[in-house]
Order: C-alpha cells, then sequence, then structure tokens
C-alpha cells in the first residue's frame, strides 16, 4: 500500500519520537535528547537515544536507527503499512484513500514545490540584475550583504504587471498552477490573471524540509498599499502553522543556540548575522498555537524578542495569552523586551551582538511578564483594587492546564503578592497590622438582636475551634502565646520542617488564618520557597530549619518567632519538634491542614447564619444557627488517630 509523502510527513510532525519510543523503553532527559536502553540487546548503560529535532532515533549497542514507523518495525515486527496504520490512529488522521485522484492530488503538490522553486530562481536573478539595482541599495542600506541575500534567497519583483507569469509560461508552466501555488492574482472580474508581487523585495518562505512553499514581499514604493505582503492561504502554505527560518533555526537551536522569535523577515537576518542563527518569526500575524509547538520541539524555553513599542508589547502580552493553556514542565517563553521605538534589526545595527546578547541575558520568564502586565503603572490603592489583582491573577493560574505547573503560578502569584503588598498591611518591622488597619476591623454598630437576649454571642472573629487535646496541651497552656493553637502548630511543623512547604504549597496558600501575625509569616514562608528574590539566605536546594529561621528573623518575623519558641518550650507533642520524622510531621500536617479547613467552612456557613438571624428572628434560622454551632463543637474534640504514627521518629502509635 503507498502512501503519500505529505500524509507520512504529517503523521511525523504530530508524533515527537519520544512519545511513540517510550512506550516500549524507559527514557530519560540527555540534554536536548533522550536516552534510554536499547530494546534490541541486554545492557546497563544506556546506548539508545532519541532526538525529536531530527525526528529519528540511535541505537549504538545495535547499530540500528529510524524514524518512528521503522522503530514499530523493529521493535514489533509490523509491516510498513501496519505502522502507518497504528501511528495514524495515534496521531488522530484517517488513512488516505489512495485512488487515482489521491494520486493525481500528491502530484499536484510535488508540481507546485516546483513551480515556487523556479520563481525563487527568477526573483533571485532578477534582484542581482540591472533591473535590482533599488532593491539591492535598499537592502544594502539596512545592512544586508550580498553574503546575506544569497543565504536567504532575496530576490526582486519587477513592476511589470505580467512578468513572472511571462516567464514562468515561457518554462512550460501553465497558468492554473501558478495561480494555485499563489503567484497570480485571478477572479470572476480578472479577465487574464496577473502578478500578485511587483516592485518588492521577495522573501522565500520554506517548510520544515527546506522547500520553497510561500513568499513574503517588501514592497519599495513609500506609498505602496501593503508595506510587507504575504502569499495566499495554499494547499502548501498556511502561514499560522509555519515560521520563517524554521529549516536553518532547527538545526542551529539543536546544536545548542538559542532560539528566538522575533517580528519581521529582516529582524531574522539580521540576528542571523549577528551569530543568533536560531532565530525564527512568525508571517504578519499574532503567534499562533501551532507556531508554539513548532518552536518546544526546537527549545524549551525560546524567547519572544517582539519590537520595543506598544504594537510589539501587545503581541507579547497576546502570547501569553495563547500560551497559558499549553505551557507545562519544558514548555514554557521568556520575553526579551526592547527599548522603546527599537526593533531586532536596529539593536543588531547600533550594539551589534555584544547588546543583543545583553538584552537576551535579561529576558522575563512568563511568570515575571505576567506579574508585569498586570501591575505596571496602575494603582492599587484601594481593597477593591488589590482585591482585583488577586482575582486577576487566580484566572490567569487557572488558564494553565498543567495541574502541577498550575499549583506552582497560584503560589508564585501568591509570594508576589505578599511582597508587592507587605508594606501597606504591615509596620515596618513585617509583625504587626497597622493602626488603621486594625481600627478598620473592629466591629461598629448596634449589637444583633441575639446578643442582647441573652442567645449565643457572635463567632465573626473567632478562630476555628480546636480539640481540648491541642488547645489543652503544654504546647498552649504556657499563656505566653496569643496565637490560635492549630494555627501556631502549622507553623511549627513548616518552620522545624521546611521540605513540607514544597509538598503542600497549593493547600498552604489557600488556607485561610484568623490570625494576621500568622498569615504573614505563612506568606513569607511561601515566597522563600518559590521565589529567589524573596530570601538570599535560604538554600533552596536542600533547605533546613536553621537557614530558614535565619530568613524570616531577617524579615521581621522576630516577635511571632520567639511565641512560636514559648510554645515549643513547653512542648509535650513531641513531632513539632526539629528531630521528629519529616513524615510523621507531615501526617500531623495533613490533619491539622484538613480540619482547619473544615473548621473555617463552618465559620462561614456561621456568619451567614447570624446575618439571617439578625434580619428574621425565625425559629428556622436559630435552628440553622445552633446546628452549624454544634457540629463546630463536635469537630473540635475530633483529632483523628493516625494509623502508626510516630513509627518513622521512633514512637509509639497513638493518636493527636
Amino acid at each position: 500500500m503507498r502512501f503519500p509523502p505529505s500524509f507520512l510527513d504529517e503523521i511525523k510532525a504530530r508524533l515527537p519520537v519520544s512519545d511513540v519510543v517510550r512506550h516500549r523503553v524507559k527514557l530519560m532527559r540527555a540534554g536536548r535528547e533522550w536516552k534510554g536502553l536499547s530494546p534490541f540487546n541486554a545492557e546497563k548503560t544506556p546506548s539508545f537515544f532519541v532526538n525529536d529535532q531530527k525526528m529519528a532515533w540511535f541505537d549504538h549497542s545495535a547499530g540500528k536507527n529510524g524514524n518512528i514507523f521503522d522503530f514499530l518495525m523493529e521493535t514489533e515486527g509490523l509491516s510498513f503499512p501496519e505502522a502507518v496504520q497504528r501511528l495514524a490512529h495515534d496521531a488522530g488522521l484517517a488513512l488516505p484513500r489512495i485512488s487515482p485522484e489521491a494520486e493525481a492530488e500528491e502530484k499536484a503538490r510535488a508540481s507546485l514545490h516546483e513551480v515556487l522553486a523556479l520563481a525563487a530562481s527568477y526573483f533571485s536573478a532578477r534582484l542581482t540584475s540591472g533591473q535590482g539595482g533599488a532593491a539591492r541599495a535598499y537592502l544594502s542600506a539596512r545592512g544586508l550583504d550580498t553574503g546575506l541575500q544569497t543565504k536567504f534567497g532575496l530576490g526582486y519583483a519587477l513592476p511589470e504587471k505580467y512578468a513572472l507569469r511571462d516567464a514562468l509560461a515561457a518554462k512550460g508552466i501553465p497558468v492554473q498552477a501558478m495561480i494555485e501555488a499563489g503567484l497570480l492574482i485571478h477572479g470572476e472580474d480578472i479577465a487574464v490573471p496577473y502578478d500578485r508581487f511587483r516592485d518588492r523585495i521577495m522573501f522565500p518562505i520554506h517548510d520544515p524540509s527546506g522547500r520553497v512553499i510561500a513568499f513574503g514581499g517588501r514592497a519599495l514604493a513609500k506609498d505602496a498599499q501593503a508595506k510587507y505582503l504575504n502569499s495566499p492561504e495554499t494547499v502548501l502554505f498556511h502561514k499560522g502553522a509555519i515560521l520563517y527560518n524554521h529549516h536553518r533555526a532547527r538545526k542551529a537551536a539543536h546544536e545548542g543556540a538559542q532560539l528566538i522569535v522575533v517580528e519581521g523577515y529582516v529582524d531574522v537576518i539580521a540576528m542571523t548575522s549577528a551569530g543568533f542563527e536560531a532565530s525564527v518569526a512568525p508571517l504578519g500575524t499574532a503567534l499562533t498555537d501551532a507556531q508554539c509547538e513548532l518552536l518546544w520541539k526546537m527549545s524549551e524555553e525560546p524567547i519572544l524578542c517582539f519590537d520595543g513599542d506598544r504594537a510589539g508589547r501587545k503581541a507579547a502580552y497576546r502570547a501569553i495569552d495563547m500560551a497559558l493553556p499549553l505551557i507545562g514542565p519544558g514548555r514554557s517563553l521568556g520575553f526579551a523586551l526592547l527599548p522603546e521605538g527599537e526593533d531586532p534589526d536596529d539593536l543588531v545595527r547600533t550594539g551589534g551582538r555584544e547588546m543583543v546578547s545583553k538584552l537576551l541575558s535579561q529576558a522575563l520568564p512568563l511568570a515575571e511578564l505576567i506579574w508585569k502586565r498586570e501591575t505596571e503603572n496602575k494603582d492599587f490603592g484601594t481593597p477593591e483594587r488589590r482585591a482585583g489583582l488577586e482575582r486577576r491573577l487566580g484566572e490567569i493560574a487557572r488558564e494553565i492546564r498543567d495541574e502541577a505547573l498550575r499549583r506552582y503560578y497560584q503560589a508564585d502569584f501568591k509570594a508576589r503578592l505578599y511582597q508587592f503588598f507587605n508594606r501597606q498591611f504591615f509596620s515596618k518591622d513585617g509583625t504587626r497590622p497597622f493602626k488603621g488597619m486594625a481600627k478598620a476591623t473592629r466591629t461598629v454598630g448596634p449589637k444583633p438582636p441575639w446578643q442582647r437576649s441573652g442567645e449565643p454571642q457572635s463567632t465573626l472573629a473567632a478562630p476555628p475551634p480546636v480539640s481540648q487535646s491541642l488547645a489543652g496541651s503544654p504546647l498552649f497552656r504556657s499563656g505566653k502565646s496569643s496565637l490560635p493553637p492549630r494555627e501556631g502548630l502549622i507553623l511549627l511543623l513548616l518552620l522545624n520542617h521546611p521540605g513540607l512547604i514544597g509538598k503542600h504549597i497549593e493547600d498552604l496558600a489557600e488556607i485561610e488564618f484568623s490570625n494576621a501575625e500568622v498569615g504573614a509569616l505563612r506568606d513569607a514562608l511561601i515566597a522563600f520557597s518559590v521565589s529567589p528574590a524573596a530570601a538570599a539566605p535560604l538554600d533552596r536546594t536542600s533547605p533546613d530549619a536553621a537557614s530558614l529561621r535565619a530568613a524570616t528573623e531577617g524579615q521581621g518575623f522576630g516577635p511571632i518567632l520567639h511565641k512560636l519558641d514559648a510554645m515549643a518550650a513547653h512542648a509535650s507533642h513531641w513531632y513539632v519538634k526539629a528531630g521528629a520524622a519529616e513524615a510523621d510531621a507531615e501526617e500531623v500536617l495533613k490533619q491539622a491542614l484538613s480540619l482547619h479547613h473544615r473548621a473555617r467552612a463552618l465559620h462561614k456557613e456561621l456568619q451567614l447564619a447570624e446575618l439571617a438571624l439578625g434580619k428574621d428572628s425565625s425559629e428556622a434560622n436559630l435552628g440553622r444557627l445552633k446546628d452549624i454551632q454544634a457540629q463546630l463543637s463536635a469537630l473540635g474534640g475530633i483529632e483523628a488517630a493516625v494509623d502508626g504514627f510516630g513509627v518513622q521518629s521512633g514512637r509509639p502509635g497513638g493518636s493527636l
């Protein structure tokens, strides 16, 4: 069974070799490749390598190599048609019907490649002829010498209306083929099709294999209707799925060059001339998800280097919104922000390679540019605006489909919010609320009717209840702490076992504390764990209690640390000590977080019940209030036993 080459290319484009191979071989990252043990020989040292950029695998021990079809044929004994059918199904492609019509279509595609190759040669010849003087002068003024013109196959389209048509017709190319290749303008009201590109510098656009599939034309006339003009969509060319200079950049990126995305053809050529060979550009439109997929096949974090004007900044921001659902481990974007009014071409000509390298070294990670977009030149002087920022960041994080990455973005945004607003909510030493804030939290106005009549008191400001075992333990009976018992317990566990912060960062970021000091310290601990700028003293590769304490004290949290020290000094609950096994401390933390979340939920329900009773003192509303109070009271007596608790620390099993 014969399959069209374009169909086989589409399967290979949709299925990275590593995705196919890892069903049979356990792969590990090895730089820009993957490695694993040979599926053909028993070995202890990996000699099997996969290169997604080259779309190939290599087995040095067996002396074999090939593409995804070869792999299935070698490892599963499939025939070529069977391998194609299997992989087409995995790629979500229907098998083509091999018919005389299909074969004719494939031949037509091949003939279009030939037509476009002839057109590229024609344009190139016109540039070097006497007719291309003005075009050569323009390119020279832009710093594009003859070497670059030849390397990128630049050309020139004559001003005459039928110049290209007549030249190709003389070589036996039918007018219909020129139309299908996007070279001629035609229509019902056009009696004679004519050249699409006239008096323009021509930039050939290639597919990943290096074949010409379209053109971009830059007008020489200042009054031209369109400064840049691309070929229309054809059977070969879909501008949202192609990158300019992809076929050259792919090789350079594989060899270790930084992948850079700029906005235009000349920018790509200028960057290449400065030594940045792995430079590409979208084709006159905003970056698309298909183009992002092409980028990530070449590099885990390409850098977008758009123009330093308002349009360039908007293009970068649009790229953020497009990419958010697609990013994940090994799939992100960096952003190099150019000075106002400059583009990469300007930067190369004025500052050369050194200036470009400096700019790229200062590229912002995706999270940093999101923060810049949401906060730059904006006023957050009111609680509503601050809450709006927090809500917006939450919405942005939820766009990320990868669950693990989404959690880290949520934690990162939480840390940034803490650092950004810290000075607005806390005194200079970071330990107590401003007086104005404290006043704002006091309850004002008449007491609710049930307080005046002896009914249960309001618990709007009350912390969630804890068990008598915990509240009555020496840990919290010392009288030297005003911290809520379970909230203090959570902080002690984190301070003495810093490794738990990263493991439970999402739950910690979302938990609501009733005590402002506790909440501030929790936010600082998260900031220390996810943001290098937050606390340089903390060793993030292997955090320990001592370095964490030094970092928090350096941020002005000494007073609350002393309160926690006073608790720990009187503690009979051994699991809060630094010497307890982390596995045991983690069991206590998970239980404390679970109980605290439940208590806070009931507490909110109680607030609503109190408000309802204040508006309507009916028996139903009073019954609802008492029912919630009963649940809270019952929850206070539940500190569930932990199965096998204490075994890791050499303690007898038991409960909190």
